[in-house]
This record gives structure tokens, C-alpha cells and sequence, in this order.
């Protein structure tokens, strides 16, 4: 992977990421592809009209379904999806950790059964890289002990001491399968842990960043603290990462926490938020957000917004989208999450063409007064 710093303002930075399957220009927001897919879209959908250079998927489900060894036998994420940009792969623990009713920790792994059928697994740091080795993603997560918010203080020391060991066995591991010509092409991250407590974050960071990965997350937010404590958390964590490799904020979050996060000096961004929203008739525009299923727009002849350049605002109406939705249509699901993802894409673009003009401060201030 190849990274390069293209331009700052003040903290905000554009980027440009180069993997074995696309280039990456930050600010990005990168769509939610849990089980090989978008939901509602197929590759032919991303690739026309939202054009991401990056999507996720998610190792623990992959694992289970269809099998990570099936993936393979299938030529890997890019060939059995026929998405041919890059994909980014989660350890799978936080699934592990929210799904499962019964999930064990202990100092080399998880225990969790299966959401689908009970059955029993076990994730280790190894493991979970042998599986994104399988899926052949272009950036993988290592695993991490996650834990929700609030917390007690033992529970968040033991959490990044154990993130700790866990990312040293995982950077060795991967390495050493590099070396014998596995996972050449793919690139590994971190995830910094530590509630919003400062100096465990700082302890997570300065540990995590001195080991030799490709970059690094920001994990353990947007789990049930207020968005200050998240934007805060945020700001401290950010002068412990170094400048030279990218910085992801994962499962974050509204159209407003992309803009202060990237003041804040993040690169990349995932959220279900546009993709579930959208199915749920909540759709994202430039002056905030309105629920299509409202009876106000059922004779409205106006696109979502009408600063949208997506083909769902280039070619039909609020009335019907609204009738649509409330036809339960199935139509509905793909227009509504087009919008939706195009948006927050489109929104990562104007981040960038103003950090690149020195503009940022005055974006800034004009998204917010669209929203009055």
C-alpha cells in the first residue's frame, strides 16, 4: 500500500491510498457490504452510479456464510462479487461480541456461537487472520477486545492490554505469511482502544503505533457515549497515531460526524447509517434529513434534493418515492440507499475539494448553515 498526504487544513487532511485494487482519495466514506453486499445493490450499482474506490465486508459473517474457504475457492472477495476495487475486511469481533449471547474472552481469543445455527467457534488473532487471508482483502483488521460504554476502569485496562498482545501476535503472524508469499498485496491495521478515557487511550495508541502495521483505527467509539465525548476522544487519540499511514474512525456515523471527525484528522470512515436508514425511509440531502413516507410528500414533484447529482434525484420525484415506500415496494430499498450512499460519497468529495482549496473552516461553516 502507498500513502502520500496530498494537502492539510489545519487538522483535516486529503489523502491518496493506493492498494492492489484501486486508488483511494481521502476524505472516504466507505459503503457497508456486510455479506458481500451492499444491500439492495449489486456491483453493477456501485460501479455506475456511487462509484466507490473501497467497500467493507464482514469476516464474521463471511466466516460463517458462505465459508471463508468457499470465498476462496471462488476467487476471493473481488472475483466471486465481481466488485473490482478494494475491499476492507473487520477482524469480525465486534459481531462476535454484539451477536452472540454467550461470548467468552480469554487470552487468546473469543468463544462466540453463531447467530445462524448455535454452533460453536473460536476466533483467535491467527484465525481471523487466516480467514481475511482467504477473503483476500485489501485492508484487514486485526482482532480486538471491544468493549461497550460506559465501563468500568479494571474492564477498559485489561480490554487494551489484551488489544495490545493481541495486535503483537497478529503483525508477527502476518508478516511471517508474508514471507512465505501469502498476503503479499494485503495491508493490516490496528485498532486503538480505550473508552474515552485519555490516558488509556493514549497507552492503546503509543503501544499500538509503535509495531510495524499499515495504519490504524480508532475503534470502541460511537457505542453509547454522548457525541462529544466520541469528538473529544477523537481529538486526544489523533496526535498519538503517526502522520504518515491513514487513520479510520470505525462505525461512525452521521453526515455531521464525517465533517467534525475529519477536523479532527481522520481519513476513513464506515457506517451502516446511510444503507439502513434508507431502507427505514429516512434519506440524507444537503439541508438535513427528511422520512419520505410522510404524507406531505405525496404530491411533491421534487427531486430528494434538488443539489443532488444522483440518478434517484435526476429522474423521480418525492410523491413517488413516498408512494414507493409506502407500497413497500421493493424498488424503494435500492433507489432509497442510491440517494443515500451517493450523498455521503458526495459529501466526502466536497470535504476534499475544499481541504485541497484551503477552504475546510468555510465548508464547514456553509454545511451547517444549510441546516439552519
Amino acid at each position: 500500500m502507498k500513502f502520500q498526504i496530498d494537502q492539510t487544513d489545519g487538522k483535516a487532511r486529503a489523502c491518496t491510498i493506493q492498494t492492489a485494487h484501486s486508488t483511494i482519495q481521502t476524505p472516504v466514506f466507505m459503503p457497508v457490504g456486510t455479506v458481500g453486499a451492499v444491500k439492495s445493490l449489486d456491483a453493477s450499482d456501485l460501479q455506475h452510479f456511487i462509484q466507490p474506490e473501497i467497500i467493507l465486508a464482514n469476516t464474521y459473517h463471511m466466516y460463517l456464510r458462505p465459508g471463508d474457504q468457499t470465498v476462496a475457492k471462488m476467487g476471493k472477495l473481488h472475483h466471486f462479487t465481481r466488485f473490482p476495487k478494494s475491499f476492507l475486511t473487520d477482524s469480525g469481533g465486534f459481531q462476535a461480541f454484539s451477536l452472540s449471547d454467550n461470548v467468552k474472552i480469554d487470552e487468546d481469543g473469543i468463544t462466540f456461537r453463531s447467530h445462524i445455527d448455535g454452533s460453536k467457534h473460536y476466533f483467535t488473532p491467527e484465525k481471523v487472520i487466516d480467514i481475511q487471508h482467504n477473503l483476500g482483502s485489501d485492508i484487514m483488521m486485526i482482532l480486538d477486545d471491544l468493549i461497550a460504554l460506559p465501563a468500568e476502569q479494571k474492564r477498559i485496562r485489561e480490554s487494551i492490554e489484551r488489544t495490545t498482545r493481541w495486535a503483537e501476535k497478529s503483525i508477527a503472524y502476518f508478516r511471517k505469511k508474508q514471507q512465505e508469499g501469502i498476503g503479499r498485496e494485503q495491508n493490516i491495521f490496528a485498532i486503538i482502544q480505550g473508552g474515552t478515557d485519555q490516558a488509556f487511550r493514549k497507552q492503546s495508541a503509543t503501544e499500538l503505533c509503535s509495531l510495524d502495521f499499515d495504519g490504524f483505527a480508532i475503534g470502541g467509539l460511537s457505542v453509547g457515549e454522548a457525541n462529544q465525548e466520541m469528538y473529544d476522544t477523537v481529538s486526544w487519540v489523533t496526535q498519538f497515531m503517526p502522520e504518515d499511514k491513514p487513520r479510520y474512525l470505525m462505525g461512525v456515523g452521521t453526515p455531521e460526524d464525517l465533517v467534525e471527525n475529519v477536523a479532527r484528522g481522520v481519513d476513513m470512515f464506515d457506517c451502516v447509517m446511510p444503507t439502513r436508514n434508507a431502507r427505514n425511509g429516512t434519506l440524507f440531502t444537503s439541508f438535513g434529513k427528511i422520512n419520505i413516507k410522510a404524507a406531505r410528500f405525496k404530491e411533491d414533484e421534487d427531486p430528494i434534493d434538488p443539489e443532488c447529482g444522483c440518478m434517484v434525484c435526476q429522474t423521480y420525484s418525492r410523491a413517488y418515492l413516498c408512494h414507493l415506500y409506502r407500497a413497500r415496494e421493493l424498488t424503494y430499498f435500492r433507489l432509497g440507499t442510491l440517494h443515500n450512499l451517493y450523498y455521503y460519497l458526495d459529501l466526502m468529495k466536497q470535504i476534499r475539494a475544499a481541504i485541497l482549496e484551503n477552504r475546510f473552516e468555510a465548508f464547514r461553516e456553509a454545511f451547517y448553515a444549510k441546516r439552519g
